[in-house]
């Protein structure tokens, strides 16, 4: 190649590696990436899912050097030269990055040989994706335990919004890519358990440098379960948040039905219709509506459900038919008032002691600010 990267060393820092998202090429096979991934991570293998497979049983029946034989057997010719080429625009574009593999042996060694060769240094990380995963364990163990404030509130009040305005807000539902109700589903896929804790990390350690600047910093937080879609909270954080003050936004019911609209009915409808067309995107968003309904029709009582599932059809059609997303509020008002609103305040109830505040949307955003003691 014609463009050379300066040499830079190999690394052990992991914590700045996760904080400042660097960017990484990750060569593991997809199916090891699938299972956890990192900020800021590209899935370049080195050897596919069948491939690795292949070595992997050779390496238990023959040993390391006839796995490793048939590894270079398996990506040689043009297999090999692909892989290379790819990896070479991705150091190209981020010549800040990293690369590595599991353990930061053999697989990333043979990446940044072959890339060498090629005319470009690149640095690995030492010990590769398992120490930074274990320093992503470490930081969420350590940094989870700082002091935070929960932000409570009914569906539709803000709480997340008013979460990512904060200096040190954590927004675990974008983090989980999931909104935490049964309407929660996003078009994104959420992430393995392991890829989530690590954005997590990342997200906390990130956050440091602002920490540092405040007299009287504290995590800031939405006041979640123990789960969000599939994703479970790390234990550390699950009790500090058990023991820490909740600020409660308390919205007119007109205001939290607006920010509803917007979200699950115009935004969600647009998402479909641009992600699979006019057609398919309608039949989609219908889909999800309904599957969020069916997915707490026994909480709700099958004639209740049946009822607001028929509401649901109706406003549907109406939507379609006339661009207007209003007709969702007949079924969604008494869903409000009959279900999610006293499900929520029967919760918030069971943390009373621990509300310190409560107000409306910017009455709670001033007094969080306040707190920082700026």
């Amino acid at each position: 190649m014609d463009q050379k990267l300066t040499a830079r060393p190999d690394t052990r820092d992991y914590r700045q590696l996760l904080a400042q998202a660097t960017p990484l090429i990750d060569v593991r096979a997809p199916v090891e990436f699938a299972q956890g991934s990192l900020p800021a991570a590209c899935n370049l293998p080195l050897m596919n899912n069948e491939e690795r497979a292949a070595v992997g049983t050779c390496y238990k029946q023959r040993g390391q050097q006839a796995a490793l034989a048939l590894g270079h057997q398996l990506v040689q010719g043009e297999t090999r030269e692909k892989r290379i080429a790819a990896w070479q625009a991705a150091c190209l574009r981020h010549p800040e990055g990293y690369l590595y593999c599991a353990r930061g042996g053999l697989r990333s060694h043979i990446v940044q040989q072959w890339l060498k060769a090629s005319g470009i240094d690149y640095p690995l990380v030492i010990g590769g994706y398992k120490a930074l995963r274990q320093a992503a364990s470490d930081a969420i163990d350590e940094l989870a335990r700082r002091p935070l404030i929960l932000v409570g509130g009914c569906t539709g009040s803000g709480k997340t919004l008013l979460v990512r305005e904060m200096a040190t807000g954590i927004d675990l539902e974008g983090l989980a890519r999931h909104r935490g109700s049964s309407f929660g589903r996003t078009l994104t896929a959420q992430l393995s358990q392991a890829s989530f804790e690590n954005h997590l990390a990342g997200a906390l350690l990130a956050q440091e440098a602002v920490w540092q600047t405040l007299p009287s910093p504290f995590w800031v937080l939405e006041d979640e379960g123990r789960t969000i879609g599939a994703n479970h909270l790390p234990a550390a954080l699950r009790e500090q948040m058990a023991l820490s003050p909740v600020a409660v936004v308390e919205e007119p019911f007109e205001r939290r039905l607006q920010r509803l609209g917007q979200e699950y009915f115009i935004g969600m409808q647009q998402a479909c219709c641009e992600a699979y067309g006019e057609e398919a995107g309608w039949r989609e968003f219908g889909d999800y509506l309904y599957h969020g309904l069916y997915a707490i029709r026994r909480r709700l009582g099958l004639q209740r459900f049946a009822r607001l599932a028929e509401l649901q059809a109706q406003a549907l059609l109406k939507h379609q038919q006339t661009g207007r997303h209003e007709a969702h509020f007949d079924w969604l008002v008494p869903l409000l008032n009959d279900y999610y609103d006293p499900m929520y305040r029967y919760q918030l109830e069971k943390k009373s002691a621990n509300i310190v505040f409560r107000g409306d949307y910017a009455q709670v955003q001033g007094w969080l600010e306040n707190r920082y003691g700026k």
